[in-house]
Order: C-alpha cells, then sequence, then structure tokens
C-alpha cells in the first residue's frame, strides 16, 4: 500500500496508522467522521478517542483524508485555524434540492435532482443494544445524536455524467493539485479536500483587488478519468438528512426497512462517546485590513472563554452542505436550514477578504438571505458619504432604551426586591398560599427592557438570576432550565413580511429587542458578541416609514415574532396539509360506540380542517387485516380494498387513497356516514396496529403529514403486537419496570415517520390494559399527542362521549405547522444539555417537529458551562421554522433576556417556583423509566431538602429554628408533595398502569400552565360568587373567587366547592348547603334530589345561575382539553377521588403537608 507522511503522521506499507505527534488518534474501517461529518471516507475513518483532537479544535491541527478511487489515503495536516469553521459561517442558508427516495416525489420534478443514493457504509458487526432512549434527550452523550438504526446516507452532491461513485475496480490514482503542496495549500489560504470554499456575497468590507487566484480555490475536484468529468469527493453530513432521505436500519435479523438503501443486515454506526475536549481562550481576532473604507470590527465583545464542551461542527452553518462541481453550495439538511446551533463556533480568524466571483449556482439560493443582497459598503456611490466621515472614526448612535449597553449601563442602580428573600418558617406561617393564582417572577431589569421581554407563558426560565459560574449554581442546589410554549396560539403575534431577515453571521441568531447598536451600521449580538453590519434594506422602518432608525423596527421591538420565510429556508416546496385518519374497526372498537361519534365529529368539522385548495385526507380501517379506501374521482361511492397479508404490507392504489379534500368532498362524507355500519357484525376481536401503522407511513411517506390513530385493545397479530403486563397487586412495586416500552417496534416506526416529517397522533380508547409504555412511543418520537379515554363506552361511560367531542373538535380546527425544526440559543458560555418533550433530536440541538402544535410544551436543561464573568445579562432565543397549513414557510422567533448575579442571595431571589417544579417533573419522568419510580421520588423530596440546606447554611446569617425558606420558594415543598402523590408518581395499587403512563406523557408534552393545574389543583368556593373583583369578557360577568387550601378543613358543610384539576373538575355540596344555592343553581328542590351522577349544570336564569355556569365555562375556555365536572355529595363513589386531590391532607400512602416539613425538618439539620 502507498505510503505517504506528513507533520508526523504516516501510513505504513502494511496499512496501520503510525502517529508520532497526537498519540490519541485511532482509526476504524467503515465508520464515517463522528466529529464533523464533512468526509466519506471509503477505507479508513477519522472518530474521535480519548481527548481526540479533531478538525474543530484549535489546541492541534486539522488533519484532512483524502480518500482515492484506489483506496489510498493521501494525509495532509494543516495549521490549527479550523477551515470547516471558516468555511461554513460566512454561508448562508440555501435550497436543498428536493428528493424523494421511493421515487414518489410530489408536486414537479426539479430539474437537476440526484439521480442515484450512496450506499451508506456501516460496521458489519454493531451491537444493536447501543442505542438507549427515554423520554429525554440528552445531547451529552454523543456529538451527532442518532436514532436506532439511522444511517447517515445521502444523495450525491449533484447529478452528473458518468459512472456512479461506487467504483468495482482500481482507478489510477490522481492526486488533486490543492494537495500536491500541503504547505502551500495552506499558505494561500485555500481549502483541503472535500472542503468548500466560503460562498461569497456582493457585500464588500474591502475595495481593494485580492491577489490569489480563483484557480486555488477550486482545485480540489479529483478527475476521474475515463468519466469526461469531473468528480467531486464524497462527502457527508454530520447532520441528519433532509425529508425524503431520511433514513433507519432495521434492528439485526429484522427484515429491511422500506425505503432504506443500506444493504440488508447492515447495522448502523456507533455512537461515541467524546470526552470533554481542552479548549485554550479564544484567541483574538487580527486586524482588519488597511486598505479601502474602515470595515467593521468583527471581534468578538466579552471576556475570552472557552467553547462549549459540545462543539460540534454539525451545528455550524455550512457544516451540512456539499461542493457541486461548479463550486457552488447546496443544502442537505434543516440543520444548516435553520442555522448554527447553540454549539456553533464562533469566527476565529479574520474574515477573508470577498471575492466577486461569477458562479453558476443552478437550484440552489444566494449565498446569503435576501437581507444581506444587493447592499453597498460604508462609502459605496449612491450613499450619503458626509455621514460616514466621522472624527473619531465612528459615530456614536443613540439607541434609546434598547439593547445589553443600556441594560449594562442600568443595571447597578438597582434595588433588589427583598422580598423574595425574606425567610419564612414554613412550620408556623400556614396560609403561604396566595389567594389568586400565582404569577411568574419579573426579572430584575430596567423596565424598559423588561416590557420588551417575552411572555413568560411562552418563554420561562427556572432562574431569574442566572449564577455566573456553575459552582454558583451548584452550591444552590437548584435546577436551571427553560420550559417553552412555543407555538401557543396568541391573539396578538407580530409577522414581517420583509425580504430581510437579519441574523448574527457567526451564531445565526435573530436580530431582537436585545441587541447592541453600535451605530446606524452596525450591531452586536447579544448571543456570541459579534459585530455585525445593518443591511441596507434594514434602515428602513415600514411601520414609520423612516429612514436611518433601524433599532425601531418590529424585529427589534418585539421580543416574540414571526417571519415569513423566503425559499432560502425550505429543503422542499411547502408540503400540502394531508391527514390520514386510521380507526380500529375490531369487535371490541364497535361495542365502544366510538366510531359513530368520531365519525360525526368529522363530518362537522371537515370544512374546518386547516389547510387550502391542496389539503388531502384518506381513511385506514383495520382489525386483522387492514381496509383501504379509494376515493376516487368518477365512483358513485367509496371501494374499499382489502389487504390480508400484514407481514408484508403493501398499498394497493397509492394514487386514489390520499385525495383533495375539496374536489372529492361528497364521496369523503359518504365514508364517513357509512364507516360505523359497516362493521356492525364484525365478530373479528383481532387487532393489527403495528401493520396498520406501517401502511400509513408507507402512504404519507412522499408528502409527510398527520396520521391519527384511534385505538380501543392490546395490539395482538402482526408486527408490534403485544402480551398483557399489568399485574393489579404489583402496579407499584419497587421495581415498576413496566413502564418502559416492552418492545422497540414503535420507536422505530416513530424515527422512520420523523424523517419523512410524518407525525402520528394516537387516541387510546380502552377499558382495559393497552400496554401504552410501549404504543406511546409512536407519538413520543415524531412529536405527536396522545389522547387517553379510560373505559369508554358511549353507554356505559356517557361523560366520555362529550370529552371525546370536545377535544376531537379542538384537535382537528386548531392550528398546525408541518416540517418543523426548533433551534434553542443561549448566551455564550451557557450550554444546553437535555431536552423533554415530544420531539427527534436531530443534530445535537437541532428538535425535529413533522407537527407542531398549539397546545404542545417543551423543557430543557443547561448549565452553566464557562463563568459569566464581566456579562450583566445572558439571553436565550427559540427559532421555530415551520410550513402553515396554507403553505407558507415561518419562523416564530421568541427572545428572554435575564440578569446574571453572583450571590447565592440572588439566585434565590429570582427562583421560579412553578418552573422549578416543572423541571423537575420532567426529570423524574426520566427517573422513573431509567430507574425505579421509587428512586424517581426520593429524587424530588431530595430537591427540596437540599435547596433549603443550602439557603439555611450560606444565606440565613442567624440560624433559626424550624424549617426556613426563601419567600420564592415558600410554596417549593408544597408542589413536590403534589407532585408525589400525582398519578405519574403516587404509590399504591389504586393507580392504573396505562393511566400512569398517560399521566407521565402529560408531564412531558404539557405547557407549565396547564402541568401546574394538573399537579396542584385549584379550590374555590362557589355558593357565594358576587361581582366584586369579577372580570369582564364580551359582555359576560365572570366572577373571581379566592383560591383556597387544599384541605379538608378548609370545607364547610354548609358551602358548595368546586376543585378544578386540569382534566377534571368537581363540584362538592355540602350536606347544608344552602337551599337557595341547590334550587337555583343545580335546579332540584333539596339535598336529596341531587342525582348520583350529575355531571352538568342545568341552564337557570337566575343570577347564581349564571355566574356560575360562567366561571366554570371560563375555566374551561383557558385550556386545549375538555374537563368533565362531576357533581358530587358526601356518599358520592367519587368523593375518594375528590379527597385524593386534598394535597395538604394525609392518604393511605401519603404524609400530609405539615408530616411532610416535619421530615423535610429532619433531613435539613443533619
Amino acid at each position: 500500500m502507498h505510503s505517504s507522511s506528513c507533520s508526523g503522521v504516516s501510513l505504513s506499507p502494511g496499512g496501520s496508522l503510525s502517529v508520532t505527534r497526537m498519540t490519541q488518534l485511532r482509526f476504524d474501517p467503515l465508520e464515517p467522521c463522528c466529529t464533523c461529518g464533512t468526509l466519506v471516507i471509503a477505507e479508513l475513518s477519522l472518530r474521535r478517542c480519548g481527548v481526540f483532537l479533531s478538525c474543530h479544535s484549535r489546541k492541534a491541527d486539522i488533519i484532512w483524508f483524502c480518500v482515492l478511487q484506489t483506496g489510498k489515503v493521501l494525509i495532509t495536516v494543516f495549521p490549527s485555524k479550523c477551515v470547516s469553521a471558516k468555511r461554513g459561517i460566512e454561508g448562508p442558508v440555501q435550497n436543498q434540492q428536493m428528493h424523494s427516495s421511493d421515487g414518489q416525489g410530489y408536486g414537479p420534478a426539479v430539474p437537476g435532482s440526484y439521480s442515484h443514493q450512496m450506499l451508506a457504509k456501516v460496521p458489519p458487526h454493531q451491537s444493536s443494544g447501543q442505542y438507549s432512549y427515554s423520554g429525554s434527550q440528552n445531547v451529552s452523550q454523543s456529538n451527532n445524536y442518532q436514532g436506532p438504526g439511522q444511517t447517515l446516507n445521502r444523495p450525491p452532491v449533484a447529478a452528473f455524467s458518468g459512472s456512479p461513485v461506487q467504483q468495482l475496480g482500481p482507478v489510477p490514482q490522481v492526486l488533486p493539485p490543492a494537495l500536491q503542496n500541503s504547505a502551500a495549500v495552506s499558505s494561500a489560504g485555500s481549502f483541503p479536500p472535500g472542503a468548500s470554499p466560503p460562498v461569497l456575497s456582493n457585500w464588500q468590507y474591502s475595495q481593494t483587488s485580492v491577489s490569489q487566484p480563483l484557480g486555488a480555490q477550486t482545485s480540489h475536484l479529483a478527475h476521474v478519468p475515463g468519466t469526461g468529468s469531473t468528480q467531486p469527493p464524497l462527502s457527508l453530513s454530520g447532520s441528519t438528512n433532509p425529508a425524503g432521505s431520511y433514513q433507519y436500519a432495521a434492528s439485526p435479523g429484522a427484515p429491511p426497512l422500506q425505503n432504506s438503501y443500506m444493504k440488508p443486515g447492515s447495522a448502523p454506526p456507533p455512537v461515541t462517546q467524546p470526552l470533554t475536549p481542552l479548549h485554550p481562550p479564544r484567541p483574538p481576532l487580527g486586524p482588519p485590513p488597511v486598505s479601502g473604507p474602515p470595515r467593521p470590527s468583527t471581534a468578538v465583545a466579552g471576556p475570552p472563554t472557552a467553547q462549549s464542551l459540545l462543539n460540534s461542527a454539525a451545528n455550524q452553518e455550512g457544516d451540512a452542505r456539499s461542493t457541486a462541481s461548479d463550486g457552488s453550495v447546496v443544502q442537505n439538511s434543516y440543520d444548516t436550514i435553520e442555522g448554527g446551533g447553540l454549539m456553533a463556533t464562533p469566527h476565529h480568524s479574520p474574515a477573508a477578504p470577498n471575492l466577486k466571483m461569477n458562479r453558476s449556482v443552478g437550484y440552489s439560493y444566494p449565498a446569503l438571505p435576501p437581507g444581506y443582497q444587493h447592499t453597498s459598503p460604508p462609502g459605496a456611490p449612491g450613499m450619503n458619504a458626509s455621514a460616514l466621515q466621522y472624527p473619531d472614526g465612528s459615530k456614536h448612535f443613540q439607541q434609546p432604551a434598547l439593547g445589553t449597553n443600556h441594560l449594562t449601563a442600568s443595571m447597578g442602580g438597582l434595588s433588589l426586591q427583598q422580598e423574595g428573600l425574606r425567610p419564612v418558617n414554613l412550620l408556623q406561617e400556614r396560609n403561604i398560599l396566595p389567594t389568586t393564582l400565582l404569577k411568574a417572577p419579573v426579572p430584575n431589569l430596567h423596565e424598559d427592557i423588561q416590557k420588551l421581554n417575552c411572555n413568560p407563558e411562552l418563554f420561562r426560565c427556572t432562574l431569574t438570576n442566572i449564577p455566573q459560574t456553575q459552582a454558583l449554581l451548584n452550591k444552590a442546589k437548584l435546577p436551571l432550565g427553560l420550559l417553552l410554549h412555543p407555538f401557543k396560539d396568541l391573539s396578538q403575534l407580530p409577522v414581517v413580511t420583509s425580504s430581510i431577515i437579519v441574523r448574527c453571521r457567526s451564531c445565526r441568531t435573530y436580530i431582537n429587542p436585545f441587541v447592541s447598536f453600535l451605530d446606524q451600521r452596525r450591531w452586536k449580538c447579544n448571543l456570541c458578541y459579534r459585530v455585525n453590519d445593518v443591511p441596507e434594506e434594514f434602515l428602513y422602518n415600514p411601520v414609520t416609514r423612516v429612514y436611518g432608525e433601524p433599532h425601531k423596527r418590529p424585529e427589534v421591538q418585539n421580543a416574540t415574532i414571526e417571519f415569513m420565510a423566503p425559499s432560502e429556508y425550505m429543503l422542499r416546496p411547502p408540503q400540502p396539509p394531508v391527514y390520514l385518519f386510521v380507526f380500529d374497526v375490531s369487535h371490541n372498537a364497535i361495542e365502544t360506540g366510538y366510531l359513530n361519534t368520531v365519525c360525526q365529529t368529522l363530518l362537522d368539522n371537515l370544512d374546518s380542517l386547516p389547510g387550502n385548495t391542496r389539503t388531502k385526507i384518506g381513511f385506514i380501517t383495520f382489525d386483522s387485516t387492514i381496509h383501504f379506501y379509494s376515493l376516487q374521482e368518477g365512483l358513485s361511492q367509496p371501494q374499499m380494498l382489502i389487504v390480508s397479508d400484514i407481514e408484508d404490507v403493501f398499498i394497493p392504489m397509492p394514487e386514489n387513497l390520499l385525495v383533495n379534500l375539496n374536489e372529492n368532498k361528497e364521496l369523503i362524507q359518504d365514508l364517513l356516514k357509512t364507516l360505523p355500519q359497516m362493521f356492525t357484525k364484525s365478530l373479528e376481536t383481532q387487532s393489527a396496529l403495528g401493520p396498520a401503522l406501517q401502511a400509513a407511513f408507507k402512504l404519507m411517506s412522499p408528502t409527510g403529514g398527520r396520521i391519527t390513530v384511534f385505538q380501543t385493545q392490546l395490539p395482538s397479530v402482526g408486527m408490534g403486537a403485544l402480551k398483557s403486563r399489568e399485574e393489579p397487586n404489583q402496579r407499584s412495586t419497587a421495581k415498576d419496570i413496566h413502564l418502559t416500552p416492552s418492545t422497540d417496534f414503535y420507536k422505530k416506526l416513530a424515527l422512520d415517520c420523523s424523517g419523512q416529517q410524518v407525525a402520528v397522533d394516537l387516541f387510546l380508547l380502552s377499558g382495559q390494559y393497552s400496554d401504552l409504555a410501549s404504543l406511546g412511543c409512536i407519538s413520543r418520537y415524531s412529536a405527536g399527542s396522545v389522547y387517553y379515554y379510560q373505559s369508554y363506552h358511549h353507554k356505559h361511560n356517557p361523560v366520555q362521549v362529550e370529552k371525546l367531542q370536545k377535544e376531537l373538535k379542538r384537535y382537528l380546527t386548531r392550528k398546525i405547522g408541518f416540517e418543523a425544526v426548533m433551534r434553542i440559543r443561549c448566551t455564550k458560555g451557557l450550554s444546553i444539555h437535555t431536552f423533554h418533550g415530544n420531539f427527534f433530536v436531530r443534530s445535537t440541538d437541532l428538535l425535529s417537529l413533522p407537527n407542531v402544535n398549539p397546545d404542545a410544551g417543551y423543557a430543557v436543561q443547561m448549565s452553566v458551562e464557562e463563568s459569566l464573568t464581566d456579562m450583566q445579562v445572558v439571553s436565550f432565543q427559540s427559532a421555530l421554522l415551520y410550513t402553515s397549513s396554507k403553505g407558507e414557510r415561518r419562523i416564530r422567533v421568541h427572545t428572554m433576556c435575564l440578569p446574571v448575579v453572583t450571590t447565592l442571595s440572588d439566585v434565590y431571589l429570582g427562583a421560579d417556583v412553578q418552573a422549578i417544579t416543572g423541571l423537575l417533573a420532567n426529570m423524574a419522568v426520566d427517573r422513573s423509566v431509567s430507574a425505579t419510580l421509587s428512586d424517581a421520588r426520593d429524587a424530588l423530596v431530595n430537591a427540596v431538602i437540599d435547596s433549603l440546606a443550602a439557603y439555611r447554611s450560606s444565606v440565613l446569617s442567624i440560624q433559626q429554628p424550624g424549617l426556613t425558606a426563601p419567600y420564592s420558594l415558600r410554596l417549593f415543598p408544597l408542589y413536590i408533595l403534589a407532585l408525589l402523590k400525582q398519578k405519574a408518581f403516587q404509590t399504591g395499587t389504586n393507580t392504573r398502569l396505562d393511566e400512569r403512563i398517560f399521566t407521565m406523557c402529560q408531564v412531558k408534552n404539557q405547557p407549565l400552565v396547564y402541568l401546574m393545574l394538573m399537579t396542584h389543583p385549584s379550590l374555590y368556593r362557589v355558593d357565594n360568587l358576587t361581582d366584586e373583583g369579577a372580570l369582564n369578557i364580551n359582555d359576560r360577568t365572570i366572577p373571581q373567587p379566592p383560591l383556597l387550601q387544599l384541605s379538608v378543613e378548609k370545607l364547610s358543610r354548609d358551602g358548595a366547592y368546586l376543585m378544578d384539576a386540569g382534566s377534571v373538575m368537581f363540584l362538592w355540596i355540602g350536606k347544608n348547603c344552602g337551599q337557595g344555592f341547590i334550587s337555583q343553581v343545580l335546579g332540584v328542590p333539596n339535598y336529596g334530589s341531587i342525582p348520583q351522577n350529575m355531571t352538568h349544570l342545568p341552564e337557570l336564569e337566575t343570577a347564581e345561575s349564571i355566574r356560575t355556569r360562567a366561571f366554570i365555562s371560563w375555566l374551561r375556555e383557558q385550556r386545549p382539553f375538555f374537563p368533565i365536572l362531576y357533581i358530587i355529595k358526601d356518599e358520592s363513589p367519587l368523593k375518594s377521588s375528590f379527597l385524593q386531590n386534598m394535597i395538604e391532607d394525609r392518604t393511605e400512602s401519603a404524609l400530609s403537608y405539615y408530616e411532610f416539613l416535619l421530615h423535610i425538618q429532619q433531613q435539613v439539620n443533619k
């Protein structure tokens, strides 16, 4: 074998590598580079091992491996500046040419589409047990998080003539000119093999000519004799594939999955465990060119700090791009579309002078977003030159009360609100619950800044005062994290329709109210502190129609804003809204009567489905076989097609199973009217849910969309069949092993769906155990939702029928976003390491959301990775890129700004007890699944003990008797006790396993406001409602009674009390309740006449009835789900459920609140 060496790295004739300078380098065959993923290594590959000095480490030289067609390897070492990072940061977002892996892509074909696939090379002996998933996905486990069986197989970077990439025989070796002299390449500023030159735009910082020839930048393509074309090197992105080519491999021994281009029997590449890279402080950037007009400085403001532990090239914009044969750049993943993530590496070297290049881009998009195009440098013709002649070289720009420059100046004069630190003796002060709903604490910011901050209902942090160091955070013993409700329905949402979307060119942060404008032409990013130029078009404010005031643009005046995204933010044409409904029609399902309710609700809301003229709809039913319904135009009635081979499911007639809703509405209505009667005489008891989902996935793969599946029993035949695991007497044993899935079938199928932009929503209507722990994976990993209706029956449990009707109507008509991705960014020095919610982590921090809905919440855990020295404030930004039901590509951005503090007392002062409780609940669900329920309960209790012990020892100057907590955390023990008594974490045998799992699903997927209501219900006395302090909404008067503590000692037999527990409401009537309330609100003559199963209040025209019904209706309107109202008496069988929610009282398996405080005190005083 050929021997080649450079800078101490050599390839010996035996084929083994000898490393003389970097002893931590190791090679494994048939595996892509797990660090940057920019090269496909044919025979040898790059892998992180120990403290491996990768191509993104500034501490070592960059090693590039050029694999020639003969299989020989040329190794070249470059200086320590990261060429890959330089290549990507300057680049924009560009369009990916549409490609469908199965050849059934929708819409017109894009010219120049890829004509063939690249075979993925994977290790032949990969262990299937290497992948571990839970409800949260922790990105610290690997730099590029991959799903089970996922392969990074991607189409070639461009269509070209000649033979395919895979060569069958040896090809004469030709060294690329750029590699013949590695020193020359380095000094000339060219790029290593496989890399791409920076994508340059018309934005000119310097008007001096550049002497470097352009040829040096395009000489890295190897010519293959006999093909007559220049063939680019194989490349593979560290980011995962775009929709249409996102594939997963089957587990060993399983049949190959559909649409996979892997060889049968192959396994995915292993996920490596990187150790912490050791990075020195950021070196100062070089000076700008001396010739030409002065250019904006690109120096990074703020203290020099080390890079994130998870510094992965997969998150840099540009690293997921491929170099085409003409030198242009082609996008290939949503990771690149959205831009660099929280681990994106800012510039480490001066920006190279821009070269004027006439590029034939083909079907990719411009080098920079439109906001950066067609602008002139300072002093360019057409501009007012006098505006640029500053006496001191820069003009001071007065930015009124905006940005971190103003924040920093104003922070010193603020006085802290010491009420949050007032010590509270919890054993003495019993009435600590506020009489109104607890509001989020207000960050200690200048009022001019705080009024611009993000609404806490959308974006909320567990600590509104961010500790300066991780050591300070550890000392406080409080979790640091964010809770988001990014797609919440908003009554007011600024929407910007502009050719300009201004973003930081380093970290890709969207411009927001907390950036600093240095002058009219420059702004400093509030996340990475890079100085950026203000595009010419951004100087004009379309609202005020004034030129020269960029700080007054809507983007800089609103912390929540939505952009109409240009075509650069699309991997393919926006998909149409596609809805597929999958119905269980087994004998058990028909007995419940759910099909009548669902079909009628669908009929009533067909016209309200989100969409436009492109909306498509389809239906599948299943028992032991699968039934498709052809809705072909011209048919007099729908045609049923039955597939009985559930072991090898196929689509019998793909073209007529998903049809246009508007063009085929009559056939669709006929089908919905006849479906409930079609199976009334069926005696088939088997359920082939797995094959039905496989069929649905195949049908939806070409376009993406939403699958809505209704299931009433345990799947019993075909793939995904399950067996009962519930043992009533062991529902709360110490191990509780049945919280984990019994099969990975549904998880793998969900990841397949996510790759094809398909989400699956599960409606489980069952009176028996259905193994929701396994079934729920189909929704969890595809960004879907789970609905559970325990013991649903249209006759035996009629109250569930109304609940299904109301919630299904909301589900069908609510807003929906398709093919979405979300990224959360934070100020340099902070790091996000764990995500909670329903999604798939596509590349370290990019959340894949095939569907996003306004009722879904998310949470993330954070750490202070680098000291926030000299920082007065930090910022957080979430960006949700989605396709609306109208086919518009949109970006919804939320930005939050919080102060940094240096003392432990200030950390406690800014504690948000509700957000802390919500984040701990998410973490406890993970602990329950990965360990045991007992471990999760212990962890919750220890969270209270540790934080109060730290407060007692480190903040209190005078030790006081009793159990002392800061005022901000006075409700912390109460909320944790409420979590322990919640169905997700309670002990005892009363909770059914599916019910426990469903509650855990709600914890992971509900926004904080609903989670807290479900955890700690609200109790009101309603027999004496008045108009005092009432709200007036749409000519309605809504009474506002005070909140009561959840204890029976607050109940009086003379009154009536409403308990709002989120998904259920109880109206408890005391035995001695006033006759007026019973007759004027309940419509019965006396207490004894109240029906046992009363669930509705009669519509009476009395003042008391109007007030009570208005209050209950108002409460119901505040949430997306429909709570059933149960009216109970002392002898009612539901009284036990009512008392179970009395958090402060003792139950059969849990302490009272006072007993719990005594336990906490005992542990704190140890």
